[in-house]
């Protein structure tokens, strides 16, 4: 019996079939070991692939959904899902894809900045002010967490610590969040996201009852003195918030201070509310 004989006679052979749907032999081979685009029949003796016509439309949408660098796990999720679930896996996908660009573009902006030696004209408008910060105690919650993760994690964590110091007697100033080491997309820290609370004892029972769920604990945050750069929503996200740094260690280098403890940073306004051009945080350091 010849191989054709075997196959059926509707099958396209690997090369008639790369053809068709515009794409490599090499191309399919990789298709099939990963899942994404099983032939329709394998002969068991040569090992040669056959492929069915109306599988090129699978094909071609592999081939176009992998020209958007979409990761192979999430190119077999779309291929797999109903229709009106494939678009919506898209779109989720692609605006993660544009959220990353965006952060990538400001990124490169302000690296050009840095390379053409303009770096001083970025954290020029940036003003550095000190204050005086009493003793504080919080509520608080510490996690190892990465800098993609901290737009879910801050309000997350800093909601339920709010939500304790509802039953210790109120906030008594604005919430904060400590970053005790470097929290980047490669490094986790960690930080931790502080409430002030007006009544010790009540937080303390408080973090009690929740500590073994959230990790919530009190502490006693000392008096310092703290030198800080205001902020608007739109330049807390990161590379932005770079130039703020970089404005406070040229006035503190300018200043003869020391810094004199980690980063914080300060939400003194309603996020939700504000707008991208509204002051919402302040970046401090304590100094000495």
């Amino acid at each position: 019996m010849t191989e054709d004989d075997r196959v059926d006679k509707d099958l396209l052979t690997i090369g008639a079939f790369a053809s068709r749907a515009r794409l490599s032999a090499k191309a399919l081979r990789l298709y099939d070991r990963l899942g994404l685009l099983r032939p329709a029949y394998v002969d068991e003796v040569s090992g040669y692939r056959y492929y069915r016509a109306g599988q090129t439309e699978r094909a071609r949408l592999v081939a176009l959904l992998r020209q958007l660098d979409m990761p192979l796990a999430r190119i077999a999720e779309v291929v797999e899902a109903p229709e009106s679930d494939a678009a919506a896996l898209l779109a989720a996908y692609w605006d993660g894809a544009e959220a990353r660009f965006a952060s990538q573009r400001a990124l490169a902006g302000y690296l050009r900045g840095r390379l053409s030696g303009r770096s001083s004209e970025m954290y020029e408008k940036f003003v550095v002010e000190t204050a005086e910060v009493p003793e504080q105690v919080v509520l608080s919650e510490t996690r190892h967490v990465l800098a993609p993760e901290l737009p879910v994690w801050i309000p997350g964590s800093l909601g339920r610590l709010e939500q304790g110091a509802g039953e210790s007697g109120g906030i008594t100033g604005s919430p904060f969040v400590v970053y005790h080491a470097e929290v980047s997309v490669e490094s986790d820290g960690p930080a931790e996201s502080c409430v002030p609370v007006a009544d010790e004892a009540a937080a303390r029972a408080w973090a009690e009852r929740q500590g073994r769920a959230t990790g919530a604990r009190v502490r006693v945050e000392p008096a310092r003195r703290v030198a800080y750069v205001r902020i608007t929503k739109a330049q807390v996200a990161h590379p932005q918030i770079l130039a703020a740094f970089e404005a406070f260690e040229h006035w503190v280098a300018g200043q003869g201070l020391t810094v004199d403890g980690p980063c914080r940073e300060i939400y003194f306004a309603d996020w939700d509310a504000a707008g991208p051009g509204d002051p919402v945080c302040d970046v401090a350091f304590p100094v000495r």
